[in-house]
């Protein structure tokens, strides 16, 4: 538990290196760029679709009426686009956990090392493909699990459950193989992340629910809808913070604990002592019987 809380307070430390917020720049412009791309071409289209897929089933279009004559008519107006923002920040998620591992978290490693690990030995037990391996894998299952529980996200404990801990699931996945990809071997890799499987997965849902915080963005009613173009770059770099903090985390986590690993693999062997040996001298001259 100590090294989890010594590895939290350097991770946040970390966030105001000047290189750290230089590289949240990056995904940042990116991940935005792609929203506000698709947002700009299928904005209208995908809230219109929503809008029809509504109201073409027969109990949700009565339950849409009810709640116009209770709340009024503004609710079936607003609902439709805050169902399009609730899908699209999955894609954002995911698309910001695989642009922080392929940009950011390699550059946040390197540093880390250089500034409290620079006699680690490197010994490169996964390289690119590998990485990338384990973050497509990874995001695809995620996808899955997203997919496969959407209906719960109805019932309300489940919607405040279910997305951080697909969220810590893919964050761990993918931290703690990029954390340990350049300095361990695929043998203490697999070692550590077996020998601290629990933590480093408490790790990945603790910084789930952190990447839920950017979405109290879109809580404020349909203004909120007003300033999407706007809200979606924010919520994007929130995210992109929250990935390089989770990012420096396992980094601080993983690295120390693989320096330990290799100190407790370099245990001296014991020496016996031994007395030293008694010089022979000349033998004693026998005794003869008395006469």
């Amino acid at each position: 538990m100590r090294e989890l809380v010594d590895a939290f307070w350097r991770a946040l430390a970390y966030c105001v290196h000047p290189r750290v917020i230089a590289l949240s720049l990056l995904p940042l412009i990116i991940g935005a760029g792609i929203a506000f791309g698709l947002g700009w071409l299928y904005w209208a289209a995908a809230v219109d679709g929503v809008r029809a897929l509504l109201e073409s089933w027969t109990p949700v279009d009565a339950a849409l009426q009810w709640l116009e004559r209770v709340s009024g008519a503004t609710f079936r107006v607003v609902l439709a686009p805050v169902i399009v923002v609730m899908l699209a920040i999955p894609v954002v998620v995911v698309l910001s956990v695989l642009l922080v591992a392929l940009l950011m978290t390699p550059a946040i490693v390197r540093l880390v090392a250089a500034r409290r690990f620079a006699a680690l030995e490197q010994r490169r037990g996964s390289g690119l493909l590998g990485s990338a391996w384990v973050s497509i894998g990874s995001t695809l299952a995620a996808l899955a699990a997203l997919a496969i529980t959407l209906p719960l996200w109805l019932i309300p404990p489940m919607m405040l459950v279910l997305p951080p801990l697909i969220w810590g699931w893919l964050t761990y996945r993918v931290m703690s193989h990029d954390a340990l990809a350049e300095h361990a071997d695929a043998a203490e890799r697999r070692t550590l992340i077996g020998r601290y499987r629990l933590p480093l997965l408490a790790m990945g849902v603790v910084t789930g629910y952190l990447g839920a915080a950017p979405s109290l963005l879109w809580a404020f009613g349909a203004v909120t809808l007003v300033l999407a173009p706007l809200l979606i770059p924010l919520s994007v770099w929130l995210y992109t913070l929250v990935f390089a903090f989770s990012s420096l985390w396992f980094t601080h986590y993983a690295l120390a604990a693989l320096e330990r690993l290799r100190r407790e693999a370099v245990v001296p062997v014991p020496t016996v002592a031994t007395a030293p040996a008694i010089a022979a001298g000349p033998a004693p001259p026998p005794i003869l019987p008395a006469p």
